[in-house]
């Protein structure tokens, strides 16, 4: 039988003098918790380039407005002879060199100047503790404008820096002239998405990748702690070991790893933290949006999307819905293809032909 009473008064002085050891409070005992709590999965502070102990500073930057940098990479012609700009959004792991992969002689055709950044957080640009799908647009938007671009561009992003074109076309669509998606990543909390065809297309990833993207979308703050447990089941695209059912895609991946080029990558990409840029990506990517792609009104611009059917990493079912739903997509299937698009032989100069030509 439980019995309740009046909480009981310590004399403490008394209690000491008769020996009796009093109890620490329940809530200094919570608060021990959740600062322990608090310390284990705060993540490690960033490594800014050109900081004490930081990388070193090797690509052009320029300063944006609240004082980071951005890294760049410019490609194509001249920007004083384009008649095409474009921002290039590159994906997970990748950086500012990264681009369609057109060839000069196309991009000297049709007139086209590129330049690639690095998002914030990889390789040199300055890691953003705010960072969001609106801020990865108006970062697009200030490196254009810094660049000198124009009143209006052109946006092209691959993967998961597909996040940044979504968020233009949403923040910015009356700066944008064009744009193109390739093999864009896709958040499977997305409203527009039918619950029961996301929760079946989710549920056939890896369970790593399942803990990974629900950590990442219901409880970001201990990310960086979940994905450094040896013991918890984490991301394989982080690592490397996600099945890839396309044949060209496992062995792109498969003679990356063999020439170093796979470690290399990653390496530069979280110079400045891990956590700055490769958990970050994730948090943004499949954390709560604040709209929904799906609810977009049709943009003033043309809108291109390539995807391959037998994409390892992006369902192409829930690509082909999302495209049915916008009717002013441009959707482009590529049978018998992978993930790694501008690996594809010849889709660079068909990308840059079917938006500029």
């Amino acid at each position: 039988m439980w019995v309740t009473s009046m909480p009981q008064v310590w004399d403490e002085e008394g209690a000491a003098k008769r020996g009796v050891v009093t109890p620490a409070p329940a809530t200094a005992l919570l608060g021990s918790l959740a600062g322990w709590v608090s310390r284990a999965v705060e993540p490690p502070a960033p490594r800014p380039c050109g900081s004490e102990g930081g990388p070193p500073v090797t690509a052009p930057r320029l300063r944006l407005r609240d004082g980071r940098h951005l890294a760049y990479c410019e490609s194509g012609v001249p920007k004083d002879k384009a008649r095409f700009k474009v921002v290039f959004s590159h994906g997970f792991t990748g950086s500012r060199e990264d681009s369609v992969r057109a060839s000069q002689e196309v991009a000297e055709e049709l007139g086209v100047y590129m330049v690639g950044f690095d998002r914030a957080g990889y390789g040199e640009s300055d890691p953003n503790p705010n960072r969001s799908v609106k801020s990865a647009a108006l970062d697009v938007e200030e490196l254009a404008d810094a660049l000198g671009l124009g009143p209006k561009f052109y946006v092209i992003g691959i993967s998961l820096g597909c996040h940044a074109v979504w968020g233009a076309l949403k923040y910015i669509p009356e700066r944008i002239a064009g744009a193109a998606m390739m093999a864009p990543v896709v958040n499977y909390w997305w409203p527009g998405f039918p619950p029961d065809m996301a929760a079946e297309v989710y549920n056939k990833q890896e369970v790593g990748d399942q803990w990974a993207l629900r950590v990442s979308h219901h409880t970001p703050s201990i990310l960086h702690w979940w994905m450094e447990q040896s013991w918890l089941p984490t991301s394989t695209v982080v690592a490397g070991t996600t099945p890839l059912p396309n044949k060209r895609d496992a062995e792109i991946r498969r003679n990356m790893k063999a020439d170093g080029t796979f470690q290399k990558k990653n390496e530069l990409a979280t110079q400045q933290g891990i956590h700055e840029s490769y958990y970050r990506d994730m948090t943004v990517m499949f954390g709560k949006w604040e709209f929904d792609p799906m609810s977009l009104p049709k943009p003033p611009c043309p809108v291109h999307i390539w995807q391959g059917d037998e994409d390892g990493l992006v369902p192409v079912v829930l690509q082909r819905y999302l495209a049915c739903r916008l009717s002013w997509v441009n959707y482009h299937e590529l049978p018998g293809t992978g993930h790694f698009l501008s690996a594809v032989p010849g889709l660079g100069d068909t990308v840059l032909r079917t938006i500029f030509g």
